[in-house]
Protein backbone atom coordinates (compact mmCIF):
# COMPACT_ATOMS: atom_id res chain seq x y z
CA UNK A 1 0.00 0.00 0.00
CA UNK A 2 1.29 3.69 -1.10
CA UNK A 3 1.57 6.27 1.47
CA UNK A 4 -0.73 8.18 0.13
CA UNK A 5 -3.79 5.67 0.05
CA UNK A 6 -2.99 4.72 3.79
CA UNK A 7 -3.29 8.59 4.61
CA UNK A 8 -6.63 8.73 2.65
CA UNK A 9 -7.79 4.89 4.16
CA UNK A 10 -7.23 6.60 7.88
CA UNK A 11 -7.63 10.39 7.18
CA UNK A 12 -4.17 10.95 7.94
CA UNK A 13 -3.46 14.82 6.82
CA UNK A 14 0.01 16.39 6.47
CA UNK A 15 3.46 15.54 4.51
CA UNK A 16 5.95 16.45 7.24
CA UNK A 17 9.00 14.40 6.66
CA UNK A 18 9.14 13.06 10.47
CA UNK A 19 5.26 11.69 9.89
CA UNK A 20 6.03 10.06 6.58
CA UNK A 21 8.99 8.18 8.19
CA UNK A 22 6.86 6.68 11.07
CA UNK A 23 4.21 5.65 8.69
CA UNK A 24 6.96 4.03 6.16
CA UNK A 25 8.33 1.96 9.14
CA UNK A 26 4.56 1.08 10.58
CA UNK A 27 3.82 -0.23 7.57
CA UNK A 28 7.17 -2.22 7.08
CA UNK A 29 7.18 -4.09 10.40
CA UNK A 30 3.18 -4.59 9.88
CA UNK A 31 4.05 -8.08 8.38
CA UNK A 32 6.24 -9.30 11.18
CA UNK A 33 5.28 -10.64 14.65
CA UNK A 34 7.53 -8.50 16.82
CA UNK A 35 6.88 -6.41 19.53
CA UNK A 36 6.51 -2.88 18.70
CA UNK A 37 6.84 0.83 20.93
CA UNK A 38 4.84 3.80 19.82
CA UNK A 39 6.18 6.90 21.51
CA UNK A 40 4.93 10.51 21.36
CA UNK A 41 2.75 13.05 23.38
CA UNK A 42 -1.47 12.85 24.24
CA UNK A 43 -2.85 13.20 21.40
CA UNK A 44 -0.53 12.84 18.55
CA UNK A 45 -2.50 10.31 17.31
CA UNK A 46 -0.77 6.60 18.52
CA UNK A 47 -4.11 4.43 18.46
CA UNK A 48 -4.26 5.39 14.57
CA UNK A 49 -1.16 3.40 14.09
CA UNK A 50 -1.93 0.42 16.21
CA UNK A 51 -4.70 0.03 13.31
CA UNK A 52 -2.20 0.69 10.93
CA UNK A 53 -0.16 -2.31 12.03
CA UNK A 54 -2.42 -4.65 12.73
CA UNK A 55 -4.71 -4.01 9.25
CA UNK A 56 -1.54 -4.51 7.40
CA UNK A 57 -0.86 -7.44 9.49
CA UNK A 58 -1.48 -11.82 8.42
CA UNK A 59 -3.73 -11.83 12.01
CA UNK A 60 -6.39 -8.85 10.54
CA UNK A 61 -8.88 -11.23 10.38
CA UNK A 62 -8.49 -13.10 13.88
CA UNK A 63 -11.86 -13.94 15.31
CA UNK A 64 -13.89 -12.17 12.63
CA UNK A 65 -12.75 -8.84 12.36
CA UNK A 66 -12.11 -8.72 16.49
CA UNK A 67 -8.03 -9.15 16.41
CA UNK A 68 -7.68 -5.69 17.49
CA UNK A 69 -8.23 -5.32 21.11
CA UNK A 70 -6.85 -2.12 22.45
CA UNK A 71 -6.16 -1.38 26.76
CA UNK A 72 -5.58 1.40 28.39
CA UNK A 73 -2.89 0.39 30.79
CA UNK A 74 -3.88 4.26 32.97
CA UNK A 75 -7.48 3.86 33.12
CA UNK A 76 -7.59 0.61 35.23
CA UNK A 77 -7.42 0.26 38.86
CA UNK A 78 -4.27 -1.61 40.10
CA UNK A 79 -6.00 -3.73 42.29
CA UNK A 80 -7.84 -5.28 39.24
CA UNK A 81 -5.75 -4.91 36.35
CA UNK A 82 -4.17 -8.45 36.27
CA UNK A 83 -8.17 -9.88 36.21
CA UNK A 84 -8.79 -6.88 33.43
CA UNK A 85 -5.89 -8.32 31.41
CA UNK A 86 -5.54 -12.33 32.26
CA UNK A 87 -9.26 -12.68 33.44
CA UNK A 88 -9.75 -14.97 36.62
CA UNK A 89 -11.55 -18.16 37.54
CA UNK A 90 -14.72 -18.29 39.59
CA UNK A 91 -14.08 -17.98 43.12
CA UNK A 92 -11.20 -16.36 42.67
CA UNK A 93 -12.29 -13.16 44.93
CA UNK A 94 -14.84 -11.83 46.37
CA UNK A 95 -17.84 -11.35 43.33
CA UNK A 96 -16.25 -13.66 41.15
CA UNK A 97 -18.89 -16.03 40.31
CA UNK A 98 -18.40 -17.23 36.78
CA UNK A 99 -14.68 -17.71 34.83
CA UNK A 100 -14.45 -14.49 33.02
CA UNK A 101 -11.35 -14.10 29.85
CA UNK A 102 -9.17 -11.50 30.28
CA UNK A 103 -8.03 -8.96 27.30
CA UNK A 104 -5.16 -11.49 25.99
CA UNK A 105 -7.44 -14.74 25.71
CA UNK A 106 -10.30 -11.89 23.87
CA UNK A 107 -6.96 -11.41 21.56
CA UNK A 108 -5.55 -14.67 21.08
CA UNK A 109 -4.79 -14.90 17.55
CA UNK A 110 -4.82 -11.33 17.02
CA UNK A 111 -3.29 -8.04 18.36
CA UNK A 112 -3.52 -6.21 21.58
CA UNK A 113 -2.57 -2.29 21.62
CA UNK A 114 -1.22 -1.39 25.33
CA UNK A 115 -1.66 2.26 26.06
CA UNK A 116 0.42 3.86 28.17
CA UNK A 117 2.40 0.87 28.87
CA UNK A 118 4.44 3.20 30.94
CA UNK A 119 1.51 3.27 33.47
CA UNK A 120 1.93 -0.27 34.39
CA UNK A 121 2.54 -1.33 37.59
CA UNK A 122 5.82 -3.02 39.09
CA UNK A 123 3.83 -6.49 39.77
CA UNK A 124 1.96 -6.53 36.54
CA UNK A 125 5.11 -5.71 34.37
CA UNK A 126 6.73 -9.04 35.49
CA UNK A 127 4.03 -10.86 34.21
CA UNK A 128 3.35 -9.37 31.17
CA UNK A 129 7.09 -10.01 30.24
CA UNK A 130 5.92 -13.96 31.15
CA UNK A 131 3.46 -13.45 28.03
CA UNK A 132 6.17 -11.93 25.81
CA UNK A 133 8.92 -14.53 26.89
CA UNK A 134 6.36 -17.38 27.05
CA UNK A 135 3.09 -17.07 25.60
CA UNK A 136 1.67 -17.98 28.77
CA UNK A 137 -0.84 -16.35 30.51
CA UNK A 138 -2.54 -17.45 34.32
CA UNK A 139 -6.33 -16.01 35.00
CA UNK A 140 -6.26 -14.78 38.89
CA UNK A 141 -7.08 -17.68 41.05
CA UNK A 142 -5.50 -20.32 38.95
CA UNK A 143 -2.52 -22.05 39.28
CA UNK A 144 -2.57 -23.49 35.58
CA UNK A 145 -1.05 -21.44 32.75
CA UNK A 146 -2.57 -21.19 29.43
CA UNK A 147 -1.41 -20.45 26.12
CA UNK A 148 -2.14 -17.43 23.85
CA UNK A 149 -0.70 -16.41 20.42
CA UNK A 150 -0.72 -12.51 20.69
CA UNK A 151 1.21 -9.52 19.35
CA UNK A 152 2.17 -6.74 21.40
CA UNK A 153 1.91 -3.02 20.34
CA UNK A 154 2.39 -1.07 23.26
CA UNK A 155 2.46 2.88 23.38
CA UNK A 156 3.38 5.43 25.80
CA UNK A 157 3.66 9.52 26.15
CA UNK A 158 6.49 9.40 29.08
CA UNK A 159 10.02 9.17 29.11
CA UNK A 160 10.23 5.24 29.41
CA UNK A 161 14.29 5.39 29.49
CA UNK A 162 13.90 7.73 32.40
CA UNK A 163 11.53 5.57 34.23
CA UNK A 164 13.49 2.73 33.29
CA UNK A 165 16.83 4.65 35.02
CA UNK A 166 14.08 5.37 38.02
CA UNK A 167 13.27 2.25 39.00
CA UNK A 168 9.79 2.26 37.72
CA UNK A 169 9.94 0.07 34.60
CA UNK A 170 11.38 -2.97 34.12
CA UNK A 171 14.42 -3.12 31.83
CA UNK A 172 13.72 -6.27 30.34
CA UNK A 173 10.62 -5.75 29.66
CA UNK A 174 11.51 -2.33 28.31
CA UNK A 175 14.04 -4.37 25.36
CA UNK A 176 11.39 -7.30 24.74
CA UNK A 177 8.60 -4.39 23.76
CA UNK A 178 11.12 -2.43 21.88
CA UNK A 179 11.83 -4.47 19.37
CA UNK A 180 10.64 -2.01 17.17
CA UNK A 181 10.15 1.76 18.03
CA UNK A 182 7.93 4.70 16.37
CA UNK A 183 7.89 7.75 17.05
CA UNK A 184 5.43 10.05 16.24
CA UNK A 185 6.57 13.93 16.34
CA UNK A 186 4.52 16.47 18.00
CA UNK A 187 1.90 19.01 16.02
CA UNK A 188 4.18 21.73 16.81
CA UNK A 189 7.27 19.91 14.78
CA UNK A 190 4.54 19.76 11.73
CA UNK A 191 3.95 23.29 11.34
CA UNK A 192 3.60 23.25 7.90
CA UNK A 193 0.72 21.33 8.28
CA UNK A 194 -1.39 22.67 10.82
CA UNK A 195 -3.09 25.00 7.91
CA UNK A 196 -3.52 21.57 6.44
CA UNK A 197 -5.51 19.54 9.66
CA UNK A 198 -7.61 23.23 10.23
CA UNK A 199 -9.20 22.89 6.70
CA UNK A 200 -9.85 19.27 7.03
CA UNK A 201 -11.34 19.56 10.61
CA UNK A 202 -13.68 22.65 9.31
CA UNK A 203 -14.87 20.96 6.70
CA UNK A 204 -16.02 18.35 8.44
CA UNK A 205 -17.89 19.95 10.85
CA UNK A 206 -19.49 21.97 8.14
CA UNK A 207 -20.40 18.85 6.36
CA UNK A 208 -22.29 17.37 9.27
CA UNK A 209 -23.75 20.29 10.76
CA UNK A 210 -24.84 21.96 7.35
CA UNK A 211 -23.00 24.93 8.01
CA UNK A 212 -20.43 27.35 6.00
CA UNK A 213 -16.41 26.34 6.55
CA UNK A 214 -14.57 28.40 8.09
CA UNK A 215 -11.41 30.28 6.66
CA UNK A 216 -8.17 31.78 8.00
CA UNK A 217 -6.78 35.08 7.59
CA UNK A 218 -3.10 35.23 6.30
CA UNK A 219 -2.01 36.27 10.40
CA UNK A 220 -4.64 34.14 11.78
CA UNK A 221 -3.03 30.80 9.87
CA UNK A 222 1.01 32.16 11.37
CA UNK A 223 -0.58 32.57 14.46
CA UNK A 224 -1.76 28.64 14.53
CA UNK A 225 1.71 27.83 13.27
CA UNK A 226 3.20 29.30 16.03
CA UNK A 227 1.34 27.57 18.66
CA UNK A 228 3.13 25.60 20.96
CA UNK A 229 -0.40 22.85 20.78
CA UNK A 230 0.12 20.75 24.05
CA UNK A 231 -2.77 19.10 23.27
CA UNK A 232 -1.45 18.14 19.53
CA UNK A 233 -3.73 16.76 17.01
CA UNK A 234 -7.21 16.40 19.69
CA UNK A 235 -6.21 19.68 20.69
CA UNK A 236 -6.13 21.75 17.15
CA UNK A 237 -9.85 19.54 16.21
CA UNK A 238 -11.54 20.36 19.32
CA UNK A 239 -10.56 24.13 18.52
CA UNK A 240 -11.47 23.97 14.79
CA UNK A 241 -14.63 22.09 15.95
CA UNK A 242 -15.24 25.06 18.52
CA UNK A 243 -15.03 28.21 16.05
CA UNK A 244 -17.00 26.83 13.49
CA UNK A 245 -19.89 25.90 15.67
CA UNK A 246 -19.28 29.15 18.09
CA UNK A 247 -18.65 32.18 15.87
CA UNK A 248 -20.56 33.70 13.30
CA UNK A 249 -18.12 35.32 11.06
CA UNK A 250 -16.51 32.99 8.48
CA UNK A 251 -13.79 34.20 8.39
CA UNK A 252 -10.94 33.90 11.06
CA UNK A 253 -8.89 36.66 11.91
CA UNK A 254 -5.81 36.14 14.63
CA UNK A 255 -7.89 38.29 17.32
CA UNK A 256 -10.82 35.41 17.10
CA UNK A 257 -8.49 32.83 17.54
CA UNK A 258 -6.47 34.70 20.69
CA UNK A 259 -10.63 34.65 22.41
CA UNK A 260 -9.92 30.67 21.95
CA UNK A 261 -6.07 30.35 22.80
CA UNK A 262 -3.53 31.42 25.74
CA UNK A 263 -0.54 32.05 23.39
CA UNK A 264 2.77 31.46 25.22
CA UNK A 265 5.52 33.16 24.80
CA UNK A 266 8.73 31.93 23.10
CA UNK A 267 11.26 33.05 26.05
CA UNK A 268 8.24 31.04 28.67
CA UNK A 269 9.23 27.68 26.54
CA UNK A 270 11.04 24.99 27.43
CA UNK A 271 14.78 25.59 26.05
CA UNK A 272 15.81 23.50 23.09
CA UNK A 273 18.23 20.82 23.94
CA UNK A 274 20.76 20.57 20.44
CA UNK A 275 19.54 17.68 18.35
CA UNK A 276 16.26 17.05 20.34
CA UNK A 277 12.66 18.77 20.46
CA UNK A 278 12.73 20.25 24.01
CA UNK A 279 9.42 18.53 23.91
CA UNK A 280 10.48 15.09 22.73
CA UNK A 281 8.84 12.34 25.23
CA UNK A 282 12.36 10.82 25.30
CA UNK A 283 14.02 13.56 26.41
CA UNK A 284 13.03 14.50 29.69
CA UNK A 285 10.82 12.73 32.70
CA UNK A 286 7.91 13.50 34.22
CA UNK A 287 9.88 14.11 37.43
CA UNK A 288 12.96 16.02 35.95
CA UNK A 289 10.05 18.42 34.60
CA UNK A 290 9.12 19.23 37.83
CA UNK A 291 12.29 19.43 38.94
CA UNK A 292 13.01 22.35 36.41
CA UNK A 293 9.64 23.94 37.13
CA UNK A 294 11.76 24.54 41.02
CA UNK A 295 14.94 25.45 39.50
CA UNK A 296 14.89 28.57 40.91
CA UNK A 297 14.08 27.27 44.21
CA UNK A 298 17.79 27.40 45.81
CA UNK A 299 17.88 31.37 44.27
CA UNK A 300 14.98 31.98 46.35
CA UNK A 301 15.89 30.71 49.35
CA UNK A 302 19.50 32.64 48.92
CA UNK A 303 17.45 36.07 48.59
CA UNK A 304 15.36 34.93 51.63
CA UNK A 305 18.71 34.76 53.57
CA UNK A 306 19.83 37.85 52.60
CA UNK A 307 16.42 39.28 53.71
CA UNK A 308 16.94 38.06 56.71
CA UNK A 309 20.06 39.43 57.45
CA UNK A 310 18.93 42.86 56.23
CA UNK A 311 16.14 42.57 58.83
CA UNK A 312 18.41 41.97 61.27
CA UNK A 313 20.62 45.02 60.24
CA UNK A 314 17.14 47.18 59.88
CA UNK A 315 16.71 45.97 63.46
CA UNK A 316 19.85 46.76 64.95
CA UNK A 317 19.68 50.37 63.36
CA UNK A 318 16.31 51.35 64.11
CA UNK A 319 17.19 50.38 68.38
CA UNK A 320 20.99 52.04 68.37
CA UNK A 321 22.24 48.93 67.89
CA UNK A 322 26.03 48.62 65.97
CA UNK A 323 26.52 47.12 62.53
CA UNK A 324 30.55 46.25 61.78
CA UNK A 325 32.14 47.49 58.57
CA UNK A 326 35.69 46.06 57.80
CA UNK A 327 36.10 45.68 61.34
CA UNK A 328 35.34 49.17 62.71
CA UNK A 329 31.95 49.77 64.63
CA UNK A 330 29.65 52.55 64.12
CA UNK A 331 26.13 53.51 66.03
CA UNK A 332 23.50 54.51 64.70
CA UNK A 333 20.90 56.06 67.59
CA UNK A 334 18.84 59.29 68.11
CA UNK A 335 20.14 61.84 65.61
CA UNK A 336 20.07 64.47 68.63
CA UNK A 337 21.22 62.62 71.50
CA UNK A 338 24.20 61.43 68.56
CA UNK A 339 25.21 64.80 68.36
CA UNK A 340 28.78 65.90 70.02
CA UNK A 341 28.59 68.54 72.42
CA UNK A 342 31.40 70.93 73.97
CA UNK A 343 33.74 70.33 76.86
CA UNK A 344 35.13 73.41 77.85
CA UNK A 345 36.78 71.69 80.85
CA UNK A 346 38.26 68.91 78.70
CA UNK A 347 39.24 71.23 76.12
CA UNK A 348 37.11 70.08 73.64
CA UNK A 349 35.07 71.78 71.07
CA UNK A 350 31.87 70.82 69.56
CA UNK A 351 33.82 69.92 66.30
CA UNK A 352 36.41 67.37 68.08
CA UNK A 353 33.68 65.83 71.27
CA UNK A 354 34.47 62.00 70.22
CA UNK A 355 31.59 59.78 70.18
CA UNK A 356 32.18 56.44 72.09
CA UNK A 357 31.02 53.48 69.86
CA UNK A 358 28.50 51.57 71.57
CA UNK A 359 30.00 48.39 73.12
CA UNK A 360 27.24 46.16 75.46
CA UNK A 361 30.19 44.24 76.79
CA UNK A 362 31.78 47.12 78.23
CA UNK A 363 28.80 48.60 80.22
CA UNK A 364 27.04 50.20 77.28
CA UNK A 365 23.42 51.85 78.42
CA UNK A 366 21.49 48.99 76.25
CA UNK A 367 21.48 45.16 77.58
CA UNK A 368 23.62 42.96 75.77
CA UNK A 369 20.62 40.57 75.23
CA UNK A 370 19.25 40.18 71.19
CA UNK A 371 16.91 42.81 70.60
CA UNK A 372 13.16 41.48 71.15
CA UNK A 373 11.84 42.65 68.57
CA UNK A 374 14.45 41.26 65.96
CA UNK A 375 14.04 37.96 68.46
CA UNK A 376 10.59 36.90 67.56
CA UNK A 377 11.11 38.04 63.91
CA UNK A 378 9.85 35.73 60.78
CA UNK A 379 13.59 33.87 60.44
CA UNK A 380 13.20 31.45 57.11
CA UNK A 381 15.71 28.77 57.35
CA UNK A 382 17.52 27.77 54.05
CA UNK A 383 16.34 24.12 54.63
CA UNK A 384 17.20 21.26 51.83
CA UNK A 385 14.15 19.58 50.68
CA UNK A 386 13.77 16.17 49.72
CA UNK A 387 13.15 15.20 45.91
CA UNK A 388 9.61 13.84 46.87
CA UNK A 389 8.93 17.26 48.98
CA UNK A 390 10.10 19.25 45.59
CA UNK A 391 8.17 17.53 43.84
CA UNK A 392 5.25 17.67 45.80
CA UNK A 393 5.36 21.45 46.42
CA UNK A 394 5.53 21.69 42.75
CA UNK A 395 2.11 20.29 42.39
CA UNK A 396 0.49 21.96 44.93
CA UNK A 397 1.71 25.55 43.54
CA UNK A 398 0.34 24.98 40.17
CA UNK A 399 -3.01 23.94 41.26
CA UNK A 400 -3.02 26.83 43.68
CA UNK A 401 -1.91 28.88 40.43
CA UNK A 402 -5.03 27.03 38.57
CA UNK A 403 -7.30 27.51 41.68
CA UNK A 404 -7.53 23.68 41.05
CA UNK A 405 -7.67 23.10 37.62
CA UNK A 406 -5.92 20.27 37.40
CA UNK A 407 -5.39 20.65 32.83
CA UNK A 408 -3.69 23.86 33.45
CA UNK A 409 -1.44 22.61 36.18
CA UNK A 410 -0.68 19.87 34.15
CA UNK A 411 0.59 21.78 31.28
CA UNK A 412 2.13 24.37 33.32
CA UNK A 413 4.12 21.29 34.99
CA UNK A 414 4.46 19.98 31.35
CA UNK A 415 3.15 16.40 32.19
CA UNK A 416 0.22 14.74 31.48
CA UNK A 417 -2.90 14.85 33.11
CA UNK A 418 -3.05 11.21 34.24
CA UNK A 419 0.65 11.52 35.42
CA UNK A 420 -0.71 14.51 38.05
CA UNK A 421 -3.38 12.46 38.92
CA UNK A 422 -1.66 10.19 40.16
CA UNK A 423 0.96 12.64 41.87
CA UNK A 424 -1.62 13.82 43.61
CA UNK A 425 -3.01 10.49 44.65
CA UNK A 426 0.38 9.22 45.62
CA UNK A 427 0.80 12.66 47.62
CA UNK A 428 -2.04 12.58 49.14
CA UNK A 429 -2.63 16.37 47.91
Amino acid sequence: MDLQTLKNRYDIIGNDGKLLIALNKAIQVAATDLSILITGESGVGKDVFSRIIHDNSLRKHAHQGKGLISVNCGAIPEGTIESELFGHVKGAFTGADKDRRGYFEEADGGTIFLDEIGELPLSMQVKLLRVLENGEIIPVGSSVSRKVNVRIVAATNVDILAAVRNGRFRDDLYYRLNQISIYIPPLRERRDDIPLLFRKFSSDVAEKYKMPPIFLTDDARSYLMGYPWYGNIRELKNLTEQIAVVETERTITRSILQNYLSYVPEEKMPAVVEGQSAFNPAAISDRELLLKALSMGQMINEMRSEINELRQALTQLAHGGSLIHGGEASRIDNPVSNLPVADPAAGHDAATVPVPAYNPVDGGSRSAEPDEEFQYSEVIEDEPLALDERERRAIMLALDRHKGNRRLAAQELRISERTLYRKIKEYNI
